[in-house]
């Protein structure tokens, strides 16, 4: 790990501690490198303008300063083209659109030789990912998983047969290549998996969701998992 992916993580390994801390030992068995290095990442943490705080003593350690803001995040050129590859190869996934400005956003605050060298290497990844489902539909349904709304589908099952029905949505899962919303349906009375590909309208009624879980949903898949586990 170069040295700048390594002061990232360590920052991050810092916030996820909060006020706890983490001591230099483990820090070094972390990151494998010497507590020596350690101490000099966490000086150059510091000295970049990260909150850092120390607390001699046993059970004392290092951690960053409680709401205090942290400096712009320095990615590497190969960090940012793994963020363009992601976005860029998922068009179909929930929120794509969102996560492709956020990855601009971030492109645009890297300083000039580092955000050269990304572009650089973007050319070097190359993606052909299937066509998406319409833009209007998908953000329908985003719109209706966040705000909690229930959302009326046109859909076409596997069979031929289409129907018109309200849906509570609970989540957005992907398997084997296709994205489903999963949620309450109304006229089934049960909940029900929805290929987004299948679904040929959506619009969002003003009527609130009366809140299932992703607990009624039922086991996952046994390799499935949120996009981000709580605690990490």
């Amino acid at each position: 790990m170069k040295r700048t992916e390594r002061l990232h993580a360590l920052s991050e390994m810092l916030r996820r501690n909060g006020s706890r801390g983490c001591s230099a030992e483990r820090l070094a068995r972390e990151f494998g490198v010497s507590v020596r290095t350690v101490k000099r990442d966490l000086a150059a943490l510091e000295n970049s303008g990260a909150p850092v705080w120390s607390r001699p003593g046993p059970g004392g350690g290092y951690g960053l300063a409680a709401g205090a803001s942290l400096p712009p995040v320095s990615l590497s050129p190969a960090q940012a083209v793994a963020l363009m590859a992601a976005v860029s190869a998922a068009p179909d996934a929930p929120y794509a659109d969102l996560a492709a400005a956020g990855v601009q956003k971030i492109l645009d605050v890297l300083d000039p030789r580092t955000r050269a060298r990304a572009n650089e290497l973007a050319g070097r990844v190359w993606v052909n990912a299937a066509p998406s489902s319409p833009r209007i539909i998908r953000s329908a349904l985003e719109e209706a998983l966040a705000e909690q709304r229930v959302i009326r589908l046109r859909y076409t099952a596997k069979d031929g047969r289409t129907t018109t029905r309200d849906v509570e949505p609970v989540l957005f899962a992907s398997t084997n290549g296709q994205w489903y919303l999963v949620g309450w349906c109304r006229l089934r009375n049960a909940m029900r998996w929805f290929t987004v590909s299948r679904i040929e309208q959506a619009s969002v009624t003003k009527m609130a969701c009366t809140g299932h879980t992703v607990d009624e949903v039922g086991e996952p898949p046994a390799n499935a998992r949120p996009v981000h586990a709580r605690g990490e």
